[in-house]
């Protein structure tokens, strides 16, 4: 079986900026992706503006020209794609990765949904936008949650309550206002999430305190019903009509995957990935590197793309001289035998 250098699992920004990198050092590596190419930025909403300028969001040192100062999703998805196409790299799409085993050399034995990769070293570049936080709350599974947003108009004269505070709820609360939807928002805290951005938080202060959307603080949505949603305030248990139910709690990464894998996680707090934040490298798994905001754990609105872009080189500089070491390591028992 044919042994690659190196092996990325995760086919966004973060692991194309690494397929660039491992591509410039010569090395023999492979990209696999469990979806289509930077399959997170496909799922964004359909009219998304990104938070990032364009200039943020460039890898491998190729510009990004927007329209507008901040890039929209379908131009992100143009930019990438011509990256991919433009630096050759070599990307497996629609391959999941379900597990990997340390074999006894001290390679890695990469197990997808189509085939088997020996790998010198593995970057996890997994992200965590795939994976919604759960509420674990009776009803949840009900055709009528979503808990990603696409379009404002199938909620054209509707009824909907958005759960959250963070950016993406504000935004959608908003948007759908605007599209001629009757909004509410399910908001746990005193006030708005306090890293919502500055273009957003007038507007939508300026809505709630108008009334033209309904905000509930301090209150947590306990079950969600066909017609209804039962939530509890200060003022205790009361219940509130609606069609849908958009529930804006954020993402977190693919434990299970992660687990699979064979990195060691802690199971509370913020159960970020045990890595050295120096060299990325796993604590517990030698020559295998995490990039991206995989290496925040929970805490998703630590890491983006734009404040990773060094994961790439950081990781390269290292495997490229272990890799090297190996090689010449493997010529020379062979020359012996």
């Amino acid at each position: 079986m044919k042994m690659f250098d190196l092996v990325i699992i995760g086919g966004g920004p973060t692991g194309l900026n690494c397929a660039i990198a491992a591509e410039k050092a010569g090395l023999d590596y492979i990209v696999l992706e469990k979806g289509m190419l930077v399959n997170s930025l496909y799922h964004f909403p359909v009219n998304m503006t990104f938070f990032s300028t364009s200039k943020l969001l460039e890898i491998g040192e190729t510009p990004f020209i927007s329209h507008g100062e901040k890039p929209t999703r379908r131009e992100a998805l143009e930019y990438y794609r011509r990256i991919q196409q433009h630096f050759q790299l070599r990307v497996r799409l629609y391959e999941e990765v379900q597990s990997m085993e340390r074999q006894a050399d001290g390679a890695y034995s990469v197990h997808s949904s189509r085939d088997v990769y020996q790998a010198r070293a593995v970057i996890v570049a997994t992200g965590f936008y795939d994976t919604p936080r759960l509420m674990g709350i009776p009803g949840e599974n009900l055709p009528k949650v979503k808990h990603y947003y696409d379009d404002p108009h199938p909620y054209t004269g509707q009824k909907v309550l958005v759960i959250g505070a963070a950016n993406s709820a504000c935004q959608v609360a908003l948007e759908l206002w605007h599209k001629g939807a009757e909004v509410s928002m399910a908001i746990r805290g005193e006030g708005l999430y306090k890293g919502v951005k500055y273009w957003i938080k007038p507007d939508i202060e300026n809505r709630i305190k108008e009334g033209s959307i309904k905000a509930y603080f301090h209150t947590v949505v306990k079950e969600i019903r066909e017609k209804e949603a039962i939530l509890k305030g200060h003022g205790g248990t009361f219940h509130l009509e609606n069609d849908w139910v958009l529930a804006m709690t954020g993402y977190h990464p693919n434990y299970s995957l992660l687990e699979r894998l064979g990195l060691a996680i802690p199971k509370n707090g913020k159960r970020t990935p045990l890595h050295n934040s120096e060299t990325l490298e796993a604590d517990n798994l030698p020559n295998v590197y995490l990039a991206g905001v995989v290496c925040a754990g929970m805490e998703t609105n630590k890491l983006f793309i734009e404040n990773t872009r060094d994961h790439a080189d950081i990781i390269m500089n290292q495997i490229r001289g272990r890799v090297g070491m190996t090689v010449l390591n493997e010529l020379v028992n062979n020359a012996r035998m």
